[in-house]
């Protein structure tokens, strides 16, 4: 536990997992368990996840090799929605980023009409998520362990 926990309005009860992981709504799911000793139904939850954004990552990669921005969309906005509600912050962003790009648009929501640059900034955004995600799930996989 960090020295300023108790002054940060979080619940001393909760994990410290850093700053990647929304700790409120990450113990949404923890609440879920039946069991803080097995964490049965947290941990399903999670290493599904894990499963479903590995499998969205290889398909990100197909269509970035295919230039299509339209799956770059649908994908960014599919790991944007399941990163969200585990409260993993840091992807979630990137994967909002993504989303954006496939659109066609700039982070401000105004439209940007070159596809080059669209697929450049997601190409580098994906670089950022993959490492995050990366860090998440070490952290993640790290607590189920010790559960």
């Amino acid at each position: 536990m960090s020295p300023t926990s108790q002054d940060d309005g979080h619940d001393s009860n909760l994990p410290d997992l850093g700053d990647a992981i929304d700790i409120v709504t990450f113990s949404q799911i923890l609440e879920m368990d039946d069991s803080e000793d097995d964490r049965e139904f947290s941990k399903s939850i999670v290493f599904g996840f894990f499963e479903q954004a590995e499998e969205t990552f290889e398909k990100m990669d197909t269509a970035l090799e295919g230039q299509n921005l339209d799956e770059l969309y649908r994908l960014g906005h599919f790991l944007k929605g399941s990163s969200a509600t585990l409260g993993l912050t840091k992807v979630k962003d990137s994967c909002e980023k993504i989303q954006r790009y496939g659109k066609k648009e700039n982070l401000d929501g105004s439209p940007e009409k070159d596809e080059a640059i669209c697929l450049s900034r997601i190409t580098e955004t994906l670089k950022t998520v993959k490492a995050d995600y990366a860090d998440v799930e070490k952290t993640l996989k790290d607590f189920f362990s010790s559960a």
